[in-house]
């Protein structure tokens, strides 16, 4: 049963998904806000085809702010990915360069606003990625990152990458961590499965703080439902 849920999801939402993206430059035509709730509507579709195909239901403890902030969240599948975009109105994402060179996508993301990130860490990678955040922050939207860099496994807790510190030092924003267990209906290994996720917005962390204490504050809150999954 989970594979059929899995098998009618790949269709229904993958099968659209490939004119959402081909469509993509044409939608560009009308403007960044026009393009934006293209992506919109694309994180919609895919909340409904997780719903009523995949069974997946999603609770939410806590809230985003009403205003502007970096918000550093767990990554466990490619759930998330559209589910926080969806939830935070079209924030900036944090993607890996890799993912930007995708053809048409790649565009398509970059005409979006993706802020790239090259964790080669050459330091004018690095300065141009700050740049991109600062703008973000100052055009009213909020900033993704998944500070840990990877999808993991419930349990998993993957240390922290290199650019958390450095994008909470440049945007001058609050950070939000937000804790996740959405591997427990979407393993990064085999098929879907119905249940209901949890996305928690923790307290917002006020900016200024030192390296170490920010990185570990966000690190232990986003881990939160790992550790009460281990109980």
């Amino acid at each position: 049963m989970d594979r059929l849920r899995t098998l009618s999801f790949a269709v229904a939402f993958f099968g659209l998904s490939v004119p959402i993206v081909l469509l993509a430059p044409v939608m560009a035509l009308f403007g960044q806000r026009a393009f934006r709730r293209w992506v919109l509507f694309w994180t919609q579709y895919h909340a409904w085809c997780a719903r009523n195909l995949a069974g997946i239901r999603v609770r939410v403890e806590g809230a985003p702010l009403a205003t502007p902030a970096l918000y550093a969240s767990k990554h466990q599948s490619f759930f998330e990915t559209f589910e926080l975009v969806r939830m935070l109105d079209a924030p900036a994402v944090v993607m890996r360069q890799e993912f930007a060179r995708i053809p048409v996508w790649g565009w398509a993301a970059r005409r979006y606003g993706v802020i790239i990130i090259d964790r080669s860490g050459a330091a004018s990678a690095l300065r141009q990625m700050m740049r991109e955040a600062k703008a973000a922050g100052a055009a009213g939207r909020s900033v993704i990152l998944f500070p840990e860099g990877t999808r993991s496994a419930m349990g998993e807790t993957p240390p922290m990458q290199a650019g958390l510190a450095g994008l909470y030092r440049a945007v001058g924003l609050p950070v939000v961590p937000v804790a996740l267990d959405t591997a427990r209906v979407w393993p990064k290994h085999g098929p879907m499965r119905p249940g209901i996720v949890t996305f928690r917005f923790g307290a917002a962390i006020p900016p200024g703080l030192k390296r170490d204490e920010i990185e570990s504050r966000v690190y232990a809150e986003i881990n939160a439902l790992n550790r009460q999954a281990a109980l």
